[in-house]
């Protein structure tokens, strides 16, 4: 049988993720939700309102009812889910990928990612479809509030009226992407003074590349710097991933993101923190802080949604800028996560926030392979931390733990690349083990 799910959903370029395949798997999902009202979302790639259609249409024949939400960021999406008690949700973007990508998100009706364990169950029916009778089709309707209903959502868990009286000042970069239909009307309503980047959107993302490394965003951080903005804020193409740029213009990689988020959350509400065996050990020294425990999880926003889940957690995420605040969804929330910081920044600066974080460097390396050149790059760094009998967790891939420092090397479940992280106090020590490592794989 056909393996179709990665580590979240179906991903692929367009001679791959076809509509055909686009409606087989809905049909599938269709089954899989037992005929529920399925919401479903896209983002503005140029292969999206086609696949849109097919997967509409694979639900309906099923028997379910499909709810289009229009182009949203995926937090909307699935902050939805609860609001029009859906039995699950498809969300059409290949999040950070580039534009010639796309892929279907899969999220159930409590708002948990399908995992790739359980989308190999949605496989399985898709060798067993079963189309409903002519007068059982399902309904397709259309829903266009829901970004509307997200900000509104959004501004309960902020102070309005602290973060209106510090007419702040900054620049948003919404990439081309779905943070266009969002982010600029929530920062006006929030009463701050915007400048926007690549705020129409754009399914070639002609301003820059989807993902918001320091290398893509160089734009913002000029702007930031020439219009003597409090901060800037970029997304990538779905919204969920969110990274920041000070007031001096000194890029904010996603790790401090979520260090920093975990900061803000600790002091309101104590808690457990879940977070990935890819994540900064900031976070664990923040939590010690606080007397709270850091639970971790596989690489994923499925294996992020179980634990948080089940392990009592106040807050969640990812070292590339995800986080998940649950008293809204189990979403990587770029929304409220950049509203937060807004409300931050009536206190103090971000660069001054910044100080508060324990000191680590990350380096991160990316090794092109295929399929089988994955596994055994992993295999590798897995019997070297045997053979020299080091201190590592195989939860995904390979996370070797030295005294001050790690390493991680995992195959990526969306790209064809190994990904190899190193983290140490000093960044001279990070770029070592890095290329230690990136030796011993090789």
């Amino acid at each position: 049988m056909a393996k179709y799910f990665g580590t979240n959903g179906v991903r692929g370029l367009f001679n791959e993720l076809t509509p055909e395949l686009a409606m087989r798997v809905a049909q599938a999902i269709g089954m899989y939700f037992k005929k529920g009202k399925i919401i479903v979302a896209r983002d503005c790639r140029l292969t999206g309102e086609v696949l849109r259609s097919s997967v509409v249409a694979g639900l309906a024949s099923v028997g379910c009812e499909a709810v289009y939400l229009g182009i949203v960021t995926a937090p909307t999406a699935e902050f939805m889910i609860k609001k029009l008690k859906a039995d699950g949700c498809i969300i059409i973007t290949a999040s950070h990928n580039p534009p010639e990508w796309n892929a279907l998100k899969v999220v159930d009706g409590k708002g948990i990612a399908v995992s790739k364990e359980r989308g190999e169950e949605i496989e399985k029916l898709m060798g067993k479809i079963k189309l409903v009778e002519w007068d059982r089709v399902g309904k397709i309707t259309n829903y266009e509030m829901a970004s509307e209903e997200h900000i509104a959502e959004v501004k309960k868990y902020v102070d309005v009226e602290k973060i209106k009286q510090k007419k702040l000042k900054v620049v948003l970069d919404c990439g081309n992407g779905t943070a266009s239909v969002i982010a600029p009307k929530l920062f006006k309503e929030l009463g701050i003074e915007i400048l926007s980047i690549n705020a129409h959107l754009d399914g070639r993302f002609p301003g820059r590349p989807s993902e918001p490394t320091e290398k893509n965003v160089k734009e913002l951080i000029a702007g930031v710097k020439a219009s003597a903005a409090d901060a800037g804020i970029a997304w990538d193409a779905d919204g969920d991933r969110v990274i920041f740029v000070d007031e001096k213009g000194n890029y904010v990689i996603g790790d401090k993101v979520f260090a920093l988020s975990v900061l803000w959350k600790l002091a309101e509400k104590k808690g457990n923190v879940v977070t990935t065996v890819a994540t900064s050990k900031a976070i664990e020294e923040i939590a010690k802080k606080n007397n709270v425990k850091v639970k971790y999880t596989a690489i994923g926003a499925p294996y992020l949604c179980e634990k948080i889940t089940g392990s009592n957690a106040v807050i969640g995420g990812e070292e590339v800028g995800g986080v998940i605040w649950p008293e809204i969804s189990l979403a990587k929330d770029g929304m409220l996560t950049a509203a937060k910081l807004a409300e931050a920044l009536c206190e103090r600066p971000l660069s001054k926030w910044l100080l508060e974080l324990p000191v680590y460097h990350n380096v991160k390396l990316k090794i092109e392979a295929d399929e089988g050149k994955k596994k055994k790059i992993v295999e590798k760094a897995l019997e070297y931390a045997k053979k020299n009998k080091l201190d590592f967790v195989d939860v995904d891939g390979v996370r070797v733990n030295l005294e001050d420092s790690w390493v991680i090397v995992r195959a990526s479940g969306t790209e064809n690349y190994v990904r190899l992280f190193a983290e140490a106090k000093d960044e001279e020590t990070a770029k070592k083990l890095a290329k230690q490592y990136e030796k011993i794989v090789k």
